[in-house]
């Protein structure tokens, strides 16, 4: 799966990765559900930080769609809130 971290790049994650990342994901989608604001910065960045450790940079000159686009670190949970509803924003 290509994961893209917006403004930063783009990193092939594995599937037991994958699995990690999508727990996390979950977490988030509660956290929109609850309002709970300081513990959703905390999981993005989690997320975010996870990719970034466990993915594969996808040099800049390869060109691949990516799967999912992850908002940036810095987001807030109202300017991302529609991404994290629902099954959440990592597909599986």
């Amino acid at each position: 799966m290509i994961v893209r971290v917006l403004h930063e790049g783009q990193y092939r994650i594995s599937g037991d990765d994958l699995d990690r990342i999508n727990a996390i994901d979950q977490q988030l989608v509660d956290c929109v559900a609850e309002g709970d604001e300081a513990s959703f910065a905390r999981l993005l960045r989690q997320l975010i930080q996870t990719v970034r450790a466990e993915g594969t940079p996808v040099p800049v000159d390869e060109f691949v769609e990516s799967d999912v686009i992850l908002p940036s670190e810095d987001s807030t949970m109202e300017e991302v809130k529609d991404l994290f509803t629902g099954e959440g924003i990592v597909p599986g």
